[in-house]
């Protein structure tokens, strides 16, 4: 389908009009669901229960959903917007990020009501997925008739950019942009250039103001711990508050990187080339020890697989069983081990355990932190079995 360029006049009149008729929840704020949701994400906080209880903030939108009968009160108008960009080739969508704003506490028995409205439609953008236009709802959440917060939601309708063929990615010309090496005879200092077609790279973990501290200290070899500076509970992953407290004032301490593995599962998956181990390892640093020892080993682990940072876990490219422990071949890829490793300090961490093969791994194997680096950018923590802790 060809792309079709929409008068942005065209779009911007959506904005204002309602996606819904006027909405009321289809529970009272209860006890039970705040229990479940502290339940299901682990939060403590005393405030949460109890006779003064306050329902957490972050369930604002979970009192609005339809369950899965849904809301049958939908008006026309997003679904005409969706339609119009389908029409015109903008017919792939995506979440993007949704944003909350808390103006009073909810308490079991309010009733909630809610209006929503398509707030923007931006102009056409241009992002690696492909062009599109970025479209929010905004949703005003009342309890008991007085404001309560308000719930934004942002998606993305674009054409998915188009991808070069293999035979296209091997030609001397792409996009009318003439090959160098295509111009001029080899020279010998062509082995140290990139690849004409280079290994596409590990997606980035998503770095924001509440854990960009935790990766600064990654690229410094150091694995961080936030502590509250109210009652001095340890926790991870980082986080705005404490959930013991609830003061928002923190420090950190840096684990040791001793760890023992608490619980652990074997992931399969078809080969992802993000994911595959490189045609051969990278060179070591001039200044490593020749054993291969030292903070950087774990980057060239070619069965290491990839860790996606607090509290998360990504597919990595771990030695398939008949390899021995930090070997595999080009594009070995799963099935691998990711652990949930309790460090020494006593908080929990989900990461990737390498060295050894991924049915080896047992519960209370003692492990030690590793830095994995991924490209010339990244480096992730992942954790080696220590010597016979395969036992």
């Amino acid at each position: 389908m060809s792309l079709v360029q929409l008068a942005y006049e065209q779009l911007k009149a959506y904005e204002g009009r309602p996606t819904s008729a006027p909405g009321v929840g289809k529970d009272l704020v209860n006890e039970p669901m705040i229990r479940h949701w502290c339940e299901a994400v682990g939060d403590a906080n005393a405030a949460y229960r109890g006779p003064d209880a306050v329902a957490p903030p972050t369930m604002l939108q979970a009192w609005t959903m339809g369950g899965l009968s849904g809301h049958a009160d939908r008006s026309g108008a997003y679904d005409e917007l969706s339609g119009l960009l389908d029409s015109a080739g903008y017919t792939s969508i995506v979440a993007t990020d949704c944003e909350q704003e808390y103006l009073r506490p909810l308490r079991p028995g309010d009733r909630i009501t809610f209006d929503s409205v398509i707030e923007s439609v931006s102009e056409c953008k241009t992002t690696k997925l492909g062009a599109g236009h970025f479209i929010t709802t905004r949703m005003d959440i009342h309890a008991d008739g007085e404001p309560a917060g308000t719930h934004r939601f942002r998606v993305l309708k674009y054409a998915p950019a188009a991808r070069l063929s293999k035979t296209d990615e091997r030609s001397p010309e792409v996009a009318g942009r003439p090959s160098e090496t295509a111009e001029r005879p080899p020279r010998a200092d062509d082995r140290h250039q990139a690849p004409q077609n280079p290994r596409p790279r590990r997606p980035r973990p998503v770095i924001n103001r509440d854990n960009a501290g935790f990766w600064e200290g990654v690229r410094g070899h150091r694995l961080l711990i936030q502590r509250c500076t109210g009652c001095r509970t340890l926790r991870f992953p980082w986080l705005p508050g404490c959930n013991s407290c609830g003061s928002p004032e923190w420090d950190t301490v840096e684990a040791s990187g001793a760890g023992t593995v608490f619980s652990y599962v074997v992931m399969h998956h078809p080969p992802f080339p993000a994911f595959t181990t490189p045609d051969a390892p990278a060179e070591p640093p001039a200044d490593a020890p020749a054993d291969g020892t030292g903070p950087d080993a774990a980057a060239h682990d070619a069965a290491a697989p990839d860790a996606a940072g607090p509290g998360t876990a990504s597919p990595g490219a771990a030695s398939p069983g008949a390899a021995s422990p930090g070997t595999a071949s080009p594009g070995a890829a799963s099935p691998y081990a990711v652990g949930l490793i309790e460090l020494a300090e006593g908080v929990r961490m989900v990461s990737n355990i390498v060295g050894v093969p991924y049915d080896k791994v047992r519960i209370g194997m003692v492990v030690r932190l590793e830095f994995l680096r991924a490209d010339e950018e990244l480096e992730l923590p992942v954790f080696r079995v220590a010597e016979g802790g395969e036992g």
